[in-house]
């Protein structure tokens, strides 16, 4: 009987104990980069995004930090905004519409994007896979 609980223990040891294993804590601010095409004065979905966010956990100002940029509906400011946002090197960007998603396709192909609000970013020129 002594074999099978030293056998058991070492089993046990090997495994590690619920207590071991713990979800991480987040060790750093998460970075979102968001592209909107309204004007600043129109914060009400960067409202509600905020809210979403805040419903799933991440709280701007402790564990995310959120940079908007609001060119309007102006195709030369959103592609400008675009490149501005990809420079900053957020851990993930956020386009709603479809200029913005197409114009955050255009400026990264290593930063993950997200969208909202646009019904097919694929026609209105965003593509899977860079030009050669």
């Amino acid at each position: 009987m002594r074999r099978r609980q030293f056998l058991a223990l070492l089993g046990s040891m090997a495994i590690g104990s619920p207590a071991d294993v713990v979800a991480q804590k987040p060790d750093r601010v998460r970075r979102i980069g968001v592209l909107m095409p309204l004007t600043a004065g129109d914060a009400l979905r960067a409202k509600i995004f905020t809210q979403a966010l805040q419903d799933l956990g991440w709280t701007e100002g402790q564990n995310t930090r959120i940079e908007y940029r609001w060119p309007g509906g102006d195709i030369e400011q959103i592609q400008s905004l675009a490149k501005e946002l990809v420079g900053s090197r957020p851990d993930v960007l956020v386009g709603f519409g479809q200029a913005p998603t197409a114009a955050l396709q255009q400026a990264t192909r290593t930063i993950p994007i997200v969208f909202a609000m646009s019904p097919d970013p694929v026609a209105g020129g965003a593509r899977s896979k860079p030009e050669a």
